[in-house]
């Protein structure tokens, strides 16, 4: 097996992605101002990383196919049968994205094979259950990035009623302080009294932005932003609910954040890295054209109240800094070359990792051949394979592998 095998991710074009951080970072021209929303380092069928080999470039999935146990390593190939468990992603966010939650193994076990003898095809706009697989994510931002993630406190949402004028008529609903008992009634109102409640909120903060800039650390400012991008024919979007509810959470770059099963999430704004299970299962709860299974949510969503964890990343040695989460499927780590700290040396990993390139440039050196990979570059290192990565000042890549 090939000590160092470069690959090509698939870029993503959403519509909600940016326009020049991933052009720029792939130097890739983008004279059509293309939305480049997402880069995808891995094996999901929508989107396979193609690998480079001397005898010709072949697709990620298929070289593992081929060897699993040679490219995997033993445990990680016999645990996830023969498949890389993990999906490498660098996503530039200018637009917020939808209202989610994902759910366990168990739970996606089991609804996927209901969706199956249902009949409901794969790629049916109504299907909750696109495969049988979790979905946690961790992710360390590139820039400052905002987020959605956990419902606030029950004293926090207590006061958000009371202080938020259009949502004063919801404080009844929430009198017994039951978290689920609130959202479940928002999720399930009739869109007449959607639009009746968040009218007001939103002729408040027109006034709001006339009067000067709202500060993004407010969810008035995101709420803002939401009726601008979400309203549809006269109709408010009830994920708008969601941004006063949830955690407004700011993560400065180079720190990091888990989003479990089960925990309310939405990315608001940034570049970060992210790193998740192989998995399309997603539970919608607005801010969104895609399909919302309300039951489905809430019949997975965790109401316990969250402490948003900010993650600092562990320091290794002085390039290495890994943030760990307890999902066995992946592993993440930064690699921080500077001046003083040029080389890590004969780096082994019983599994496969795949590297990024986000700036700078390194030279990695295995047992027979030697590779440049300049700002941009993705390349895959299998298991048990031996290597040396050294830079010839200030560069920073991240490594993505299996966290068993």
């Amino acid at each position: 097996m090939q000590a160092i095998i470069p690959l090509n991710g698939v870029v993503q074009h959403y519509d909600w992605g940016g326009f020049h951080f991933l052009p720029q970072l792939l130097s890739t021209p983008n004279p059509e101002n293309k939305p480049f929303a997402e880069l995808w380092m891995g094996t999901h069928k929508k989107g396979t990383a193609t690998a480079s080999l001397p005898a010709g470039d072949i697709s990620l999935a298929e070289l593992i196919s081929q060897g699993p146990v040679q490219v995997l390593g033993e445990e990680v190939a016999n645990y996830f049968q023969g498949r890389l468990p993990f999906l490498f992603k660098i996503l530039d966010v200018r637009k917020m994205l939808s209202i989610q939650a994902h759910p366990t193994k168990k739970s996606a076990e089991v609804g996927f094979q209901r969706e199956n003898e249902k009949g409901i095809p794969l790629t049916a706009f109504h299907r909750s259950y696109r495969d049988d697989n979790h979905k946690p994510e961790v992710m360390v931002a590139l820039t400052d990035f905002w987020l959605l993630h956990g419902f606030k406190s029950k004293e926090a949402i207590a006061a958000t009623l009371k202080e938020v004028p259009a949502f004063q008529v919801l404080q009844t609903v929430f009198e017994a302080q039951d978290i689920k008992a609130l959202y479940q009634h928002i999720m399930e109102l009739p869109q007449e009294e959607v639009d009746q409640i968040l009218a007001p909120l939103k002729q408040r903060l027109d006034a709001k932005a006339a009067a000067g800039p709202i500060e993004k650390s407010s969810p008035d400012y995101w709420a803002k932003l939401a009726f601008e991008d979400y309203t549809r024919d006269g109709h408010y979007d009830r994920g708008i609910f969601s941004i006063y509810l949830f955690n407004l959470v700011f993560i400065p770059k180079g720190k990091g954040i888990f989003q479990d099963a089960g925990v309310p999430h939405a990315y608001l704004e940034g570049v970060n890295v992210e790193l998740m299970a192989n998995s399309d299962n997603v539970f919608r709860g607005g801010l969104t054209p895609k399909h919302i299974d309300v039951p489905e949510l809430l019949k997975h969503l965790v109401f316990t109240p969250v402490d948003p964890k900010v993650l600092e990343g562990e320091k290794e040695n002085p390039i290495v800094t890994s943030f760990s989460t307890p999902a066995p499927d992946f592993a993440l780590s930064q690699l921080s070359f500077t001046n003083e700290h040029t080389e890590l040396k004969r780096e082994l990993s019983p599994t496969a990792t795949i590297y990024i390139v986000m700036n700078g440039a390194v030279e990695v050196t295995g047992t027979e051949k030697s590779f440049r990979f300049p700002q941009g570059s993705v390349f895959l290192v299998p298991a048990q394979q031996v290597i040396d990565i050294q830079s010839k000042g200030e560069a920073l890549l991240f490594a993505a592998k299996a966290g068993l």
